[in-house]
């Protein structure tokens, strides 16, 4: 049944797309909205341009509630993510459309299930321990619940839009935290995404923009910040310069503008010298660098989560 409007939904797809419009979407965003979408195969069709198009707003991974706000009869619904914040356009949850076939209803939580987390950069669930692959491209930060104990290196996990556990690779899951992770911990999973793609509005380790890394990296940890930067800066605790440490972020503006780009310190500042890892807009990729001089030009603070 298709979701209605004021109606609770989930993510059953492994990284579903938020567009503004289904008006906006263009011919090669095809592979990613299929009714069964293929991420990587998306990103790499795309030239420099493309993956900068405003079309996009941001990403929803596998179980990822959304609330439904409107339909169309061509399969289009207008969705809150529930689960990015974004103050500025919706306190709710951040607003824009995707694909129906991309939902499912939410099922009965378990309350005695285990929290899990994928720390890998892309999981396959399969339909049996060993069996055919089912869902592949499921992405580190991804949220599953165990469906019962492991078994010869495979744990089973309760998968949106189906009755039967599907099966992981053991390695592939951990205990989502009980405690708060420390900054260092985020900045190690934000290593792990150097030299990704840049895509405007990505959130997945197939590409990512400035603001979906952070996210994405205090996700894998339990932790929701808000999705874009200027709201991740309303977030967060604004430090004297100098005081920054790795795992803090850095945010950027333009005289009179609001913040338009973060990243996370990634070593201690000497003097004026500063390092940061980014998903950068230039290059087109997740780098860590020295702070080049245009970007101390509009450096406007540092922040700690």
């Amino acid at each position: 049944m298709a979701p209605q409007p004021g109606h609770q939904a989930v993510v059953r797809v492994p990284v579903a797309t938020l567009w503004t419009t289904p008006e906006a979407v263009r011919p090669i965003d095809g592979p990613a909205r299929s009714d069964l979408p293929d991420i990587a195969t998306w990103v790499a069709g795309m030239d420099h341009d493309q993956r900068v198009g405003d079309c996009v707003l941001t990403q929803l991974l596998l179980g990822e509630p959304v609330r439904v706000t409107e339909t169309r009869p061509d399969g289009w619904v207008r969705v809150l993510a529930l689960g990015q914040p974004a103050a500025k356009l919706d306190v709710r949850g951040y607003p824009g459309w995707m694909r129906a076939a991309h939902l499912t209803a939410p099922a009965d939580a378990e309350p005695s299930a285990t929290a899990l987390v994928v720390d890998v950069d892309h999981a396959t669930l399969h339909d049996a321990a060993g069996g055919p692959p089912v869902l592949t491209g499921v992405v580190l930060g991804t949220r599953l619940a165990s469906a019962g104990r492991p078994a010869d290196g495979w744990r089973p996990v309760r998968a949106p839009g189906r009755a039967e556990p599907l099966w992981a690779p053991e390695g592939d899951l951990v205990p989502l935290p009980a405690e708060r992770p420390e900054a260092k911990e985020m900045l190690a999973v934000a290593e792990r995404l150097r030299d990704l793609a840049y895509v405007w509005g990505g959130l997945s380790t197939d590409g990512i923009d400035c603001s979906g890394l952070v996210h994405l990296a205090w996700r894998r940890y339990g932790v929701t910040l808000p999705r874009d930067a200027d709201d991740q800066a309303e977030a967060t605790t604004p430090l004297a310069l100098g005081e920054e440490r790795p795992g803090d972020l850095y945010f950027f503006a333009h005289p009179g503008r609001r913040i338009h780009h973060v990243g996370v310190v990634s070593a201690e500042p000497h003097g004026d010298r500063r390092r940061m890892l980014h998903a950068c807009y230039l290059t087109r990729r997740v780098v860590e660098e020295e702070l080049p001089p245009a970007r101390v030009d509009t450096l406007v603070g540092a922040h700690r989560v």
